[in-house]
C-alpha cells in the first residue's frame, strides 16, 4: 500500500476525501506502526505500515489508497523501562487516542498487559506475547452528516432545568419504543422519549458517559458491567454498546441523529465527561492506548518513582494536564463533540482532579485557561463535580467563572431539612436562594450552583424516602462499597411497606424535596425516573448493575401518575415565574427606590426573622416571600415584573399555623399553586381569614400580581 509523507495535524485517522491521513504523538517512541485489519474477527493484522514521518514529536503518513470503513490499530516501539516511566511494548496493539469510531471491544485476557502476569517481578516484567486477536480496534469513517437547520440553542442558565439520563436505562423498558432501538441513541431519539421529555418540561438532558469505555476485568469475572460508564478508553468515540446498529461508520450518524431530534424538541444535550483518568488503571493495569504509546507524557508519575502513577481519583491513573500535548488531546476532544457531533456542554467528572498541579488544585491552571480564552468551549455550558479523593479535593464553590457546579452542600443541607435535623433553618435558607455564600463573591452568579437532591451516584428520590441504610449486597462486595452517610430517613419502616400511613408520608416527603429543588434559585437537576418513583431497592451505587434494577420500570400505577403529574406541575411553575429565574441574587434591600425589599424571610406570625430565631436550633418552619417586582431588567433594560410568591415550609411533624396580615387578605387574586399534603388540588383562591395551616412535614407556594405603584415600580403589599 502507498505511504506518503503525511501532515502531523491533525492527529488520529482522518478521511479527507481523497485518502487518509494518520498522525500519532509520542515523544519518546523510537518508531510507530499502522496495523491494518480485514475485519472485525480478525486474529492479526493483515499489513502493518510504519509511519515514515515524525514533525513536532508526532509520527505521521498519507495512505491515498485508504478508505472509510477500514479497521485500524497502533503498535508502537520504545524502551520497555518502567522505573523510568516507559512502558512500550509493540506486542500490544493499542488504540488510537484520536479514534473516531471503536470497531471491536476488546476481550480481557492476560495478553492485554505489558507484562506478564503472575511474574514475581511484577510489572517490571515483559510479556512478548501479541495482543492483537484480543485488543479493541478503532475504524476509520467519513464523519460528513447532513445537520440541516441546527443552530445552537443556547438556553440561558437561568431557564435551565437539567435531567440526568443513562441512555440504555431510560428507554430499555419504555413500552411505546420499537423494541430493536430501546437502550439506543435512537431510542432516546424516539417519539415517545422527546414527548415524555418535552411533556415533563425539561430543558437539557445530561447523559451519563457515552464515551466508549471498558468493563474493569473484575466486573467481567463476576458476570457484571461497568454500567455507569466512568471508565473511559476512547474520548472521540461514541460507545458502541449504545447504538441501534454494529456498523461503526454508522455510530456517529445514529449519535448526531440523537442530538438533532432533542434540538428540533428543544432540548440541549450535556455529556457527562471522565478525564480525570482512563481505562489503563495503575502500574499493574493494562496496555491498550496510552500508557504504550507514551506512558511518560501522557500520565501524571510519581516524581519519587515514575513507575508508579498520581492518583487522585481512586482508579489507578490521572492525565498529566501539565503536559501540552496532553492538554491538546482533551481541548481536541471537547471542540470535536461541540463543533462535530454539536453537543451543548459538559459536566467534568470530579473536576477538581483536572486543575491539578502535583498535589495542588490550581484554579489558574492550563486546563482552566485553556477554556476560558476558547471561543468555542467558553461558550457552552460547563459544569464541576467539584472534588476529587485526593488532598484538599473539595473544591464546592471554588471552581472559576464560567462553571457551574454541583452542589454538594445543597443536596445535604436540603436533605437534612426535610429528615428534622434542628439546626439547618439557616442554611436552609441560603441553599434556597442561591448559595451566595460560595458563588457571590467571585462574579459568579446564582445560576453556578446545580441544585440536586439525587443523581445518579447515591439513593435515587424514592430510595431516600424509603431506606435509613444502603442495601449493595447485588453488586457482589458484601455491602462495603457505596457511601454510608446519606441523610436518608425511611418515613417508619425499612424499605417497602404496606403501613398507609407510611406510605403516605413517604410520598409527601418525595414532593417536599422536588418542591423544594424546583422553587430554589440555580439551576435544578431531576434524576430520570424520579418522576416515576423509580426504585433500585436501596442500592445506593447501581455502577455495576446492568438490569431492571437500573432501568426505569415505566408501569405507571396511580401513585406514580401522581408523581409524575407533579413534577410536570412544578417544572411548569418554574418556567413561568420569573421570580424563580433570577440572574442576580437576592439582597434584602429596598427596590426600585420604594420600601419593599426583594426577599423577606418570615416566622409562622409572619414577622421578619430574627438573628436569634435563625440561630435557634428547633427551627424547622419557615416562610419566604419573593417579591415580584425583582429589581431586576431584561436584555432590553426593562425591569422584569413576575408573580410575587410566597413559599411556606414545615419540617416540624405537626401543623403549623401561618398568621398573615390583613392586607394579604385584600389581594384580589392571592392563590395557591400547590400544597404538598394535597397535591392533586389544582391551583385555586383561597380564603385566607388572615391566617393558613400548613400540615406537618408539608410545603405550600402562593403567588399573587404585584402591586404597581408607578413605572417599574411597586407598592408594599406586606
Amino acid at each position: 500500500m502507498r505511504i506518503w509523507r503525511g501532515s502531523p495535524y491533525p492527529l488520529g485517522a482522518t478521511w479527507d476525501g481523497a485518502g487518509v491521513n494518520v498522525a500519532v504523538f509520542s515523544e519518546h517512541a523510537t518508531q510507530v506502526e499502522l496495523c491494518l485489519f480485514d475485519s472485525a474477527d480478525a486474529k492479526q493484522e493483515s499489513e502493518r505500515i510504519t509511519l515514515p514521518e515524525r514533525t513536532y514529536q508526532v509520527w505521521h503518513g498519507y495512505l491515498p489508497d485508504l478508505r472509510p470503513g477500514q479497521f485500524y490499530g497502533l503498535r508502537v516501539h520504545g524502551p520497555y523501562e518502567p522505573q523510568n516511566g516507559h512502558r512500550f511494548n509493540p506486542n500490544k496493539l493499542l488504540l488510537d487516542p484520536y479514534a473516531k469510531a471503536i470497531a471491536r471491544n476488546l476481550k480481557w485476557d492476560d495478553r492485554l498487559f505489558g507484562y506478564q502476569v503472575g511474574h514475581e517481578d511484577a510489572d517490571l516484567s515483559l510479556d512478548e506475547r501479541d495482543s492483537a486477536e484480543v485488543a479493541p480496534l478503532a475504524a476509520i469513517i467519513d464523519t460528513a452528516f447532513t445537520w440541516g437547520n441546527d443552530p445552537p440553542l443556547h438556553i440561558p442558565w437561568e431557564q435551565t432545568v437539567i435531567y440526568e439520563l443513562h441512555v440504555k436505562g431510560f428507554t430499555k423498558l419504555m413500552p411505546d419504543v420499537p423494541e430493536a432501538i430501546r437502550g439506543t441513541y435512537s431510542g432516546l431519539a424516539s417519539e415517545p422519549a422527546i414527548r415524555h421529555l418535552t411533556n415533563l418540561g425539561i430543558t437539557a438532558v445530561e447523559l451519563l458517559p457515552i464515551h466508549y469505555h471498558i468493563d474493569e476485568r473484575f466486573l467481567v469475572e463476576r458476570k457484571k458491567v461497568n454500567y455507569w460508564g466512568y471508565n473511559t478508553l476512547g474520548f472521540f468515540a461514541p460507545d458502541p454498546r449504545y447504538c441501534a446498529t454494529a456498523e461503526p461508520d454508522r455510530h456517529l450518524n445514529e449519535f448526531k441523529s440523537m442530538v438533532r431530534a432533542l434540538h428540533q424538541a428543544g432540548i440541549e444535550v450535556i455529556l457527562d465527561v471522565v478525564y480525570n483518568h482512563t481505562a489503563e488503571g495503575n502500574h499493574l493495569g493494562a496496555t491498550l492506548s496510552w500508557k504504550g504509546i507514551d506512558n511518560r507524557s501522557y500520565y501524571n508519575l510519581s516524581p519519587e518513582d515514575p513507575r508508579y502513577y498520581m492518583d487522585f481519583t481512586g482508579c489507578g491513573n490521572t492525565p498529566n494536564t501539565r503536559h501540552p500535548r496532553t492538554l491538546q488531546l482533551i481541548m481536541d476532544s471537547l471542540r470535536y463533540w461541540v463543533t462535530e457531533m454539536h453537543v451543548d456542554g459538559f459536566r467534568f467528572d470530579l473536576a477538581a482532579t483536572l486543575g491539578r498541579s502535583q498535589l495542588v488544585v490550581d484554579h489558574m491552571s492550563a486546563f482552566f485557561s485553556i477554556i476560558h480564552q476558547d471561543p468555542i468551549l467558553s461558550q457552552v455550558k460547563l459544569i464541576a463535580e467539584p472534588w476529587d479523593v485526593g488532598p484538599d479535593g473539595y473544591q464546592v464553590g471554588n471552581f472559576p467563572v464560567l462553571w457551574a457546579e454541583w452542589n454538594g452542600r445543597y443536596r445535604d443541607c436540603v436533605r437534612k431539612f426535610w429528615k428534622g435535623d434542628g439546626g439547618t433553618v439557616s442554611e436552609f435558607a441560603t441553599r434556597l436562594t442561591g448559595s451566595s455564600d460560595l458563588y457571590m463573591d467571585d462574579g459568579r452568579r446564582p445560576t453556578a450552583s446545580i441544585n440536586f437532591i439525587t443523581c445518579h451516584d447515591g439513593f435515587c428520590l424514592h430510595d431516600l424516602v424509603s431506606y435509613n441504610d444502603k442495601h449493595n449486597e447485588a453488586n457482589g462486595e458484601e455491602n462495603r462499597d457505596g457511601a454510608n452517610d446519606n441523610n436518608s430517613w425511611n418515613c417508619g419502616a425499612e424499605g417497602p411497606t404496606e403501613d398507609e400511613e407510611i406510605t403516605e408520608l413517604r410520598e409527601r416527603q418525595k414532593r417536599n424535596f422536588l418542591a423544594t429543588m424546583l422553587i430554589s434559585q440555580g439551576v435544578p437537576m431531576l434524576l430520570a425516573g424520579d418522576e416515576i418513583s423509580h426504585t433500585q431497592q436501596g442500592n445506593n451505587n447501581t455502577y455495576c448493575q446492568d438490569s431492571e434494577l437500573t432501568w426505569l420500570n415505566w408501569e405507571i400505577t396511580p401513585a406514580r401518575q401522581s408523581m409524575l403529574e407533579f413534577t410536570r406541575r412544578l417544572i411548569q411553575i418554574r418556567r413561568t415565574q420569573p421570580t424563580l429565574q433570577r440572574r442576580r441574587f437576592f439582597h434584602g434591600a429596598p427596590i426600585f427606590g420604594t420600601a419593599v425589599k426583594d426577599i423577606y424571610w418570615l416566622d409562622n406570625k409572619f414577622e421578619e426573622m430574627t438573628e436569634e430565631a435563625w440561630n435557634a436550633g428547633f427551627v424547622k418552619a419557615l416562610g419566604v416571600v419573593l417579591v415580584g417586582a425583582s429589581g431586576e431588567v431584561d436584555y432590553h433594560g426593562k425591569p422584569i415584573i413576575g408573580d410575587s410568591l410566597m413559599l411556606l415550609l414545615n419540617a416540624y411533624w405537626e401543623p403549623i399555623e401561618f398568621q398573615f396580615p390583613r392586607l394579604i387578605g385584600v389581594i384580589p387574586d392571592f392563590e395557591r399553586l400547590f400544597d404538598t399534603f394535597t397535591p392533586n388540588s389544582p391551583p385555586s383562591p383561597v380564603n385566607l381569614n388572615h391566617s393558613y395551616t400548613l400540615q406537618g412535614r408539608s410545603t405550600a407556594l402562593f403567588r399573587w400580581t404585584p402591586v404597581l405603584v408607578g413605572e417599574g415600580t411597586q407598592g408594599d403589599t406586606l
